[in-house]
């Protein structure tokens, strides 16, 4: 399994909407802004996040995204899923013809892995994430700069 950029991205931007819709919903513009990403490549994504129903989204002057339903019920797996990404290691995607004589001698080895990932991926929510310390503290240095750059703006605006 290798986990691309476009499943990475998608649970980063998951998450920054999580931190951040409480008052309105979140545009891509702010998440491109925050986390680094590409405006064109999160469109891609919130393109397939949506029509797996992970968010809704809300046309016009102060529109965006929000979750469709509480952090709490997202798992990252969801994400990642949604994307089009799987957690697979087996080189045969599981259906067991590994070799020309079916199994290859590792079958097994791949496929209880991936299962592991899975779980583990299933077990993990957006909401869990969100309590989680690092991220509590990116989100609010993320946020202090946000601040600092509007208080330099301002300060050149007067001056």
């Amino acid at each position: 399994m290798k986990l691309t950029t476009k499943g990475r991205y998608a649970v980063t931007a998951m998450l920054d909407i999580s931190l951040h819709c409480k008052e309105k919903p979140v545009s891509l513009a702010e998440i491109s802004e925050r986390q680094d990403i590409s405006l064109s490549y999160l469109e891609q994504l919130f393109s397939k996040l949506r029509r797996q129903g992970l968010v809704t989204s809300m046309r016009g002057p102060g529109g965006g995204y929000r979750l469709s339903r509480a952090p709490s019920e997202i798992a990252m797996s969801q994400i990642i899923m949604a994307v089009d990404e799987n957690v697979d290691l087996s080189k045969c995607a599981g259906k067991g013809n590994c070799t020309k004589d079916g199994h290859c001698l590792t079958h097994d080895l791949w496929m209880d892995l991936s299962t592991r990932i899975q779980t583990f991926l299933d077990d993990i929510s957006l909401e869990e994430m969100m309590s989680r310390a690092e991220v509590i503290e990116v989100a609010a240095r993320q946020r202090k700069k946000k601040e600092d750059v509007i208080e330099m703006v301002s300060k050149t605006t007067r001056a």
